[in-house]
């Protein structure tokens, strides 16, 4: 089953299910938007309203999440090719939320960035509270998986003074999100396709099959110390091929689209525009 939220004609925010080529309602939006609680589901699961041609509306960033969080080299192909070593815990850093963006939404690169690259990810949508959670707990608190472009902004990242981490990987749009929220429900979170194109060439393609930390390893991990809620979104690190990695570098152009296709989700698509 998967989820969206959507709208038309800048209507207020409403759920639906996703089906093949239509959407079919399932009433307005809440603050969280999709949020993947079982109660959630359970509204998206009994949908039967009107039935929308995939086409007649507009795909929104399916979560509200109060907690964007980030996982650093988490392919050990991605530490190789970063010339880093691998980490001996999940690397942590944070995204704001107001730079998450829905699909065909623009990536907009600031006019400061010269260095704009993309991170295709499987991102894991936590569907109940959890504090310090065993494997077992982990793997409950996982409601759902969605696809993500992490856009990092190298130049802000890498090339300013103590490096400013989180402002490059915060700009708005900066978190592409979508198109829906997959259920997990037997799914096997080790073994996850991901890929990322950019204008038409696949510059990513790998799977959670290589993942130095598991999806469950990383929950627990977050979950120490930190409440996770539903909604709040782990984006789960990305694959080798990454701009900045390459040589010569290949980093993000004006007017090229970045399509990042995770397993059993589907494709998140976004065009690229320089700021003016």
């Amino acid at each position: 089953m998967r989820a969206v939220r959507y709208t038309r004609a800048d209507a207020a925010p409403r759920l639906g299910r996703l089906e093949d080529d239509h959407v079919v309602d399932a009433g307005p939006a809440g603050a969280s938007g999709f949020d993947a609680s079982p109660e959630a589901w359970a509204q998206v699961a009994a949908a039967a309203g009107e039935a929308i041609a995939i086409g007649d509306v507009r795909l929104l960033h399916p979560t509200l999440p109060r907690k964007l969080i980030g996982i650093g080299l988490n392919y050990r192909d991605h530490a190789a090719e970063s010339e880093l070593a691998i980490p001996e815990v999940p690397v942590i850093f944070a995204k704001f939320t107001s730079a998450m963006a829905g699909p065909g939404t623009p990536i907009v690169i600031p006019r400061e960035e010269t260095r704009p690259d993309y991170e295709g990810e499987v991102a894991v949508v936590i569907g109940r509270r959890t504090y310090r959670a065993d494997r077992a707990a982990a793997r409950a608190a996982v409601g759902g998986i969605s696809a993500m472009n992490d856009v990092s902004g190298r130049r802000a990242q890498l090339e300013t003074p103590l490096r400013q981490f989180t402002l490059g990987k915060s700009f708005d749009t900066f978190a592409p999100m979508g198109p829906c929220v997959a259920s997990a429900d037997g799914v096997d979170l080790e073994a996850i396709g991901v890929r990322t194109t950019v204008a038409g060439e696949v510059m990513q393609d790998s799977s959670t099959r290589n993942l130095i930390f598991s999806i469950v390893e990383i929950i627990s991990y977050c979950s120490a110390g930190m409440t996770l809620e539903p909604g709040d979104v782990i984006a789960t690190g990305t694959p080798s091929g990454v701009g900045d990695a390459r040589t010569p570098p290949r980093y993000l152009r004006d007017g090229e689209v970045v399509e990042v296709w995770v397993e059993g989700v589907g494709t998140l698509s976004n065009p690229v525009a320089f700021e003016p």
